[in-house]
């Protein structure tokens, strides 16, 4: 039912899975990963215990094709799983089972290991092992890519549609004010065309949380763009008019920003790019007055 990638990124010791399925909240199920330990995919006739279990032995230090030893060890219905490790040397190691439903398969590289079941052809896990090994970028790059090169039905993927997708990345104090590891964390729980979403979402994600943008893309607020920011302030009511003071569309602007959520994107008296351009396409939510429960 399910296709996916679990994948290593030597350069800065990520760790990440993408996965498509026809079947609801996919993300829920497939992917497993902790930060410096490894990453685990459990599906087809998918044991959710295969993700903390297999982390669990990781950690003790057992290598990928050790795990998958350990946890079909008395399995009584191996021959219906499929999953796929990757250890912290970045040696992936899958297993797919004889009673999987056709197409099934798993196809091993370098940091790497893509696998799925009830594929219309093993095309599919080909061209993603060729996708992932030729894409540039960091580990979110590439995943997105790999799922991407396979988002062509019913050319490639499950034999019954799409559903929903999901990217988990992993790497130590990542997460959201770095309290956890969970560098991006995005699923797509029901849609009729996940991995589509499923970018546009990351895109989303990747401006507010993630500091990817190449500096070349930091503007100044002067000139064309000055104005039309302050077009925008306007309509959202964040100002009353464009004849205001460097000071007062700063201040607007950090109100716009913190509002729709851009925190981590503001810099003073400059703009990034793709904040601009959400703001001149979206706009966001208008001015409103947000007070402390203590005042």
């Amino acid at each position: 039912m399910t296709f996916s990638i679990v994948a290593y990124n030597p350069k800065n010791g990520d760790f990440g899975i993408a996965v498509q399925s026809k079947f609801i909240c996919v993300g829920s199920i497939v992917p497993w990963a902790k930060a410096n330990i490894g990453a685990v995919a459990t599906q087809a006739m998918a044991n959710t215990t295969f993700g903390p279990r297999g982390l669990e032995l990781l950690g003790k230090g057992y290598t990928s094709e050790e795990v998958i030893v350990e946890l079909l060890k008395d399995d009584q219905l191996k021959d219906q799983r499929q999953v796929a490790v990757i250890d912290k040397t970045g040696k992936a190691a899958a297993w797919t089972g004889k009673d999987c439903f056709y197409w099934a398969g798993h196809k091993i590289g370098k940091n790497y290991s893509c696998q799925g079941n009830i594929l219309v052809s093993e095309d599919t896990i080909n061209e993603m092992a060729k996708a992932f090994e030729s894409s540039k970028g960091d580990l979110a790059d590439k995943l997105i890519a790999t799922l991407a090169s396979v988002d062509e039905f019913p050319k490639y993927g499950d034999v019954r549609g799409k559903q929903s997708a999901a990217l988990l990345i992993v790497r130590e104090k990542g997460g959201y004010g770095g309290y956890t590891d969970k560098w991006i964390d995005i699923r797509v729980d029901e849609h009729s065309e996940p991995i589509q979403e499923l970018h546009r979402i990351f895109n989303l994600y990747s401006m507010i949380f993630l500091e990817r943008e190449d500096e070349s893309n930091l503007w100044d607020i002067e000139g064309e763009i000055e104005h039309n920011i302050k077009d925008v302030l306007i309509e959202l009511n964040y100002l009353k008019t464009e004849a205001v003071s460097r000071e007062e569309l700063q201040t607007a602007l950090e109100n716009w920003t913190g509002i729709n959520n851009f925190e981590n994107k503001l810099v003073e008296n400059k703009i990034w790019k793709s904040v601009y351009d959400y703001m001149m396409e979206v706009k966001g939510t208008p001015m409103v007055s947000l007070r402390k429960m203590s005042e």
